[in-house]
C-alpha cells in the first residue's frame, strides 16, 4: 500500500516566517507595537514623534510599558491602532 505524498510546506513556512518577523507586527488585539531602547532624550523625542504623527485621540497611541536601563537608557514599547476611524 502506498502512502500519499506529503504536501509542500515551504511556502507556508516562508509566509509564517515573514509575518512573524514583520516590522510593526499587529497583535491579535489589533494594535501595532514597536519597542525602542534609546538614551533618555532620544526616547522622549521618539515618543513625541509617535504622538505627533499618530495622535492619541484618533489612534489610541500609548506608551504600553517602559523601564530605565543602566546608563540613562530607556526601553519602552509604544502601541497604536493601524488606522483612525
Amino acid at each position: 500500500m502506498r502512502l500519499p505524498a506529503k504536501p509542500p510546506f515551504e511556502s507556508l513556512k516562508r509566509s509564517l516566517d515573514k509575518s512573524r518577523a514583520g516590522f510593526g507586527r499587529q497583535a491579535r488585539d489589533g494594535f501595532l507595537r514597536e519597542t525602542f531602547k534609546l538614551p533618555r532624550d532620544d526616547a522622549r523625542a521618539k515618543a513625541r514623534e509617535w504622538f505627533d504623527r499618530w495622535p492619541r485621540q484618533a489612534y489610541w497611541t500609548e506608551i504600553e510599558s517602559w523601564c530605565e536601563q543602566p546608563g540613562d537608557v530607556i526601553e519602552f514599547t509604544i502601541r497604536r491602532l493601524p488606522t483612525a476611524d
